[in-house]
């Protein structure tokens, strides 16, 4: 018979010692990445708890580097939109109403906060009159509903500036009756290894810097200029710079960029999970506010993380000195400072 962790006696709900839990946070890329730790956050309470995750289909493989998630449950709302009449699509979706009724859950969490996803949430507990743990208030910048609290058996307010990492683990955390561990811990261990051996970067240069330039966010980026300046930097003490790109406008953008280095050299398109492999072989990863930037920072790699027009605070890498922030929301950072911090970061043993 499993012993159940100590800190499973001070959760405020009647767990088993062995209890299933289903974690539902869709998207965005950022905040996949950011809800990581909830599921190391569980595992310490219960050691034997079995985790699904519901997840939008295309950050599937990612969540599935985490070796304490039992089931990757997809959830395709993007592309169900686009064909919403179609009897595929249906079926799809009872495909999914189907997985998350398959087995009783004892408690559900839903951290994304909004309306769909707090039904998929309420769906899945009430087959056995699980809790439904969610956000019980908005917190700057989020894309909060307040119609989702109606679908919870247990809102849980949170303070109104909480960092997207802490803002899961509190969820977490009024689950275990646990205060969350630092550091927050995200991939697991396969993840430092992931596709750096994959043909795509099989002609990589020996040293170089990852400068992800592209947002979707036009306020997000930082000056073509600056990254001319800094890419001459790091050219000087023979770094290669490499430039990432994701749609057309994207790619001529890291064109542009390039013409002012030399050396540089624009990337072919790849997907996150190879991004993986870039970011691991990286001497330095320098970037806007983005996913991949957010996933080097999980990663613990030499990380450099712009800010320029969103909140430093809300999702800023705070759990290794292998991570510097500059800039924040109206503050675009010099060059210098940029420069410092990729020199700063690269200097930490990891």
């Amino acid at each position: 018979m499993t012993t159940p962790s100590p800190l499973a006696a001070v959760s405020p709900y009647a767990l088993p010692a062995r209890p299933r839990i289903l974690i539902v946070k869709v998207s965005s890329l950022g905040d996949v990445v950011h809800n990581m730790p909830l599921v190391h956050d569980l595992r310490a309470c219960w050691p034997d708890a079995e985790i699904d995750w519901v997840v939008e289909e295309g950050y599937v493989d990612l969540v599935r580097l985490l070796p304490d998630v039992h089931r990757v449950i997809p959830f395709a709302l993007r592309r169900w939109r686009k064909r919403f009449w179609q009897g595929d699509t249906w079926a799809e979706i009872g495909a999914l109403r189907d997985a998350i009724r398959e087995r009783p859950y004892d408690a559900v969490l839903e951290t994304q906060g909004l309306l769909k996803t707090a039904i998929v949430a309420r769906t899945a507990a009430r087959a056995a009159g699980a809790p439904v743990i969610g956000l019980g208030n908005a917190t700057q910048g989020s894309g909060y509903e307040p119609a989702a609290r109606l679908f919870y058996t247990s809102p849980v307010k949170v303070p109104r500036q909480t960092h997207s990492v802490r803002r899961s683990r509190l969820l977490g955390a009024a689950l275990t009756g646990a205060t969350p561990p630092e550091p927050p811990r995200f991939f697991g261990p396969t993840a430092r290894t992931l596709h750096v051996n994959d043909p795509l970067w099989a002609d990589l240069p020996p040293r170089y810097a990852v400068c992800f330039h592209a947002t979707a966010g036009a306020k997000k980026r930082w000056p073509v200029a600056s990254w001319h300046a800094l890419g001459l930097r790091l050219q000087a003490e023979g770094l290669t710079v490499l430039l990432p790109w994701g749609n057309e406008s994207e790619r001529r953008d890291a064109e542009g960029i390039a013409a002012g280095i030399p050396g540089a050299q624009v990337l072919p398109r790849f997907s996150v999970m190879q991004g993986f492999g870039l970011i691991n072989r990286a001497e330095v990863v320098v970037g806007v506010d983005t996913g991949l930037v957010h996933i080097a920072a999980a990663l613990c790699r030499p990380t450099v993380e712009i800010y320029t027009a969103t909140w430093r605070w809300k999702t800023e890498g705070y759990w290794s000195d292998r991570i510097a922030n500059v800039g924040d929301d109206g503050v675009v950072p010099s060059v210098d400072d940029v420069y410092s911090a990729a020199v700063r970061v690269r200097g930490v043993v990891g």
